[in-house]
């Protein structure tokens, strides 16, 4: 939240051919204007093609909170990455193309809805010039919404994914978001910068309690489904159908990451569960 009596600097806009190399690699077309319906098509490009993925945790690989970073590892490494760095490069870009963008930090709801640490998850306030939303859009929860949820409304939501729902969450103005009844996660509603969320990922990059450090993950929504590859173990589901299988070398996993992901990796992290 910056410096206390001090005002914190706006994030510097992308360059245009920074932006455009984005658009290009989500296969997005620069939208005329940034409305509700661009953003909906930019969030299920976003997810369609930057898959969600824990693999710089264990290959030992830097994470720097900044615009200019968390953009180059998806548009020139062609990476993807955790809610931190898909949500965060995903606002510069959204900015960028003319929306009002703020970050929101939210809690996560763990086994018997306990509830995870404070910057648990970075998401995304989104404001469009058509005067709909304002909308909770997000690339970086894994297996969620489709489509950039209402904010303000508080009745169910119907998504590709399933029933959504925004709650008040307690008396300090929070919001739970609810799928099929279940709470995913919980919204404070106050303005963040990226540097604030520096301790969150940092807890779920080296802590033993965090489920990043416990396992291999990569993860993409796909036109048919999903695709999830996690260490050995490759899932696919098409139309409802879940097809697993076990890969059976390290060539296998490394073609498997290329070819249903597009990550082109030198060499495999090491796979926690495999210890």
């Amino acid at each position: 939240m910056g410096t206390p009596g001090q005002e914190s600097e706006p994030p510097r806009a992308l360059p245009q051919r920074t932006v455009d190399a984005y658009l290009r690699r989500i296969g997005a077309d620069r939208p005329a204007r940034a409305d509700a319906a661009a953003l909906r098509e930019l969030q299920l490009r976003h997810l369609h093609t930057v898959p969600f993925e824990n693999l710089s945790i264990h290959r030992g690989e830097n994470l720097v909170l900044a615009d200019e970073p968390l953009v180059a590892k998806i548009v020139e490494a062609r990476r993807g990455g955790f809610c931190y760095e898909l949500n965060g490069a995903f606002a510069a870009l959204l900015r960028a193309l003319g929306f009002t963008v703020t970050l929101y930090q939210a809690r996560v709801f763990g086994q018997g809805g306990r509830l995870g640490i404070p910057y648990d998850h970075l998401t995304l306030r989104v404001e469009t010039v058509d005067g709909t939303g304002p909308w909770l859009a997000d690339v970086g929860f894994g297996d969620h919404s489709h489509h950039p949820l209402a904010l303000d409304d508080r009745e169910d939501q119907q998504d590709p994914a399933g029933v959504f729902r925004i709650v008040d969450g307690g008396r300090y103005g929070d919001l739970d978001l609810l799928r099929g009844g279940k709470p995913q996660f919980r919204v404070d509603t106050r303005p963040r910068e990226l540097a604030d969320f520096e301790a969150g990922a940092w807890y779920h990059r080296t802590s033993p309690a965090s489920h990043f450090t416990q396992s291999l993950v990569c993860s993409r929504l796909t036109p048919e489904g999903r695709v999830t590859l996690s260490g050995r173990k490759l899932v696919v589901t098409e139309h409802g159908e879940r097809h697993e299988r076990q890969l059976s070398d390290d060539a296998a996993v490394l073609a498997a990451y290329q070819e249903q992901f597009g990550l082109v990796l030198d060499r495999l992290p090491p796979d926690p569960a495999a210890r």
